[in-house]
């Protein structure tokens, strides 16, 4: 007689159950704790030292990447969404099933770079043309390329469902269409995000920059003064966030988005908003938004304080608004984490980076806040009624050069005929 494939020895199954049991997260609570949330841990200041020291290596390298300018942080994006993908990928993979689908992993990254071809082909495609327009041919091809963009997009995607169904195999269907769902929840999660983030680059550094770094100041005085002061527990599905540290963090997120707004605002380099896909400096007029107002301080204030008056950015009470979601909306991104990742029984997406687990990880609370950033900005920030410029672009990344000359002559003749009938 045949032996069972799928059947395991006593001592592998008591492998898989303690592998199984070695990954579950376990809850903890105050009674674990001695009562106290995060005191007398043992190993609490092992794990601040090194949570600590990628911390400080994660925003070097972030710094340094913005002064780059928005063509590396638009690849640093793509990087972070690749892993991201991978952690999210891997999470519901079974190495026994996927030995019996030779190719099958290779699918969802077809999927993969088929939705990153039609996101940021709709986002980059004005740029793009701004960058060509001198070269006829490269111009030429570009117009193509945009025109035929959704097409392309969709029959790669097509190529990939006729892909997925010439794969299924008898008693395996169960398993690839979870995985097939699971791929486009994926797509969903990770390009919402990123085709918002990108936006917000191209609008102006600094709408991306700011709520990106409000998020980061949150979630470190959060741990900080959790860590130090922290005691009432705030959520269940994160033990160890607590009031004290929330709390904290909502009012340091706050006066940071106020201060901050004031630096960043000041900076041609963070304010322009980028019109190509060229790497040079930026020259703008920077907007109201961007030019100081002057409050002299009323008189009640002491006369040894050095200012007698204070400049005001007007964009600095957006700031406020950013801060207001980054401290009171946006952990809950990382709630809604904690409660998936219990739902799967494991402690991080990933192990890409020490102490804080994996890029999902460092990026559930970003998620949420560059989705709010772009609407804020398009709805409070961005003239609600169209700009000649606005709609000049619009025109220059929809008509060929010769309807643009046909419509350059149609104005021309429009314009003379409404003189002629003023004279």
């Amino acid at each position: 007689m045949l032996k069972d494939h799928g059947s395991t020895s006593p001592s592998a199954s008591a492998r898989i159950r303690h592998r199984k049991r070695s990954n579950e997260v376990v809850p903890e609570t105050g009674k674990e704790n001695g009562g106290q949330l995060l005191v007398d841990d043992q190993n609490k200041y092992k794990s601040m030292w090194i949570r600590t020291y990628s911390t400080v290596w994660m925003i070097g390298s972030f710094a340094f990447i913005v002064y780059m300018g928005h063509l590396y942080i638009t690849a640093m994006v793509v990087v972070i969404q690749i892993y991201m993908a991978k952690e999210l990928f891997n999470l519901l993979r079974k190495t026994h099933e996927d030995r019996h689908l030779p190719g099958f992993r290779l699918l969802n990254w077809h999927f993969f770079f088929t939705a990153m071809l039609f996101v940021y082909g709709r986002i980059l495609s004005q740029p793009l043309v701004n960058t060509v327009t001198l070269d006829k041919f490269l111009y030429q091809l570009v117009n193509s390329l945009i025109k035929y963009q959704m097409a392309i997009c969709y029959f790669l995607y097509i190529a990939g469902f006729m892909w997925f169904i010439l794969t299924l195999k008898k008693k395996m269907y169960k398993y690839q269409f979870g995985q097939y769902a699971w791929t486009h929840m994926i797509l969903i999660v990770v390009f919402t995000q990123s085709s918002f983030t990108v936006a917000n680059i191209f609008e102006g550094i600094f709408w991306f920059l700011l709520p990106a770094s409000l998020i980061v100041i949150n979630d470190i005085f959060a741990y900080i003064i959790g860590f130090f002061f922290g005691k009432t527990p705030l959520i269940k599905l994160s033990p160890k966030k607590t009031w004290e540290g929330f709390i904290g963090a909502s009012v340091t997120t706050m006066i940071s988005a106020f201060l901050l707004a004031n630096i960043m605002g000041r900076f041609q380099w963070l304010t322009c908003p980028r019109k190509d896909l060229m790497s040079g400096w930026l020259q703008c007029d920077p907007g109201p938004l961007f030019k100081p107002e002057y409050f002299i301080l009323p008189g009640w204030v002491p006369r040894w304080f050095p200012w007698k008056e204070i400049s005001v950015l007007p964009v600095q009470w957006h700031a406020l608004w950013l801060g207001l979601f980054a401290s009171i909306i946006a952990p809950f991104g990382g709630f809604f984490a904690s409660g998936f990742k219990r739902a799967f029984k494991i402690k991080d997406f990933g192990d890409s980076i020490p102490g804080h687990g994996g890029i999902t990880d460092r990026m559930d609370c970003q998620m949420v806040m560059a989705v709010f950033a772009y609407i804020y900005h398009q709805s409070f920030v961005v003239p609600q009624s169209k700009s000649v410029e606005m709609m000049l672009d619009q025109i220059l990344a929809n008509l060929t050069f010769e309807e643009q000359y046909a419509l350059y002559t149609k104005l021309g003749e429009i314009i003379h005929e409404r003189l002629g009938g003023h004279s």
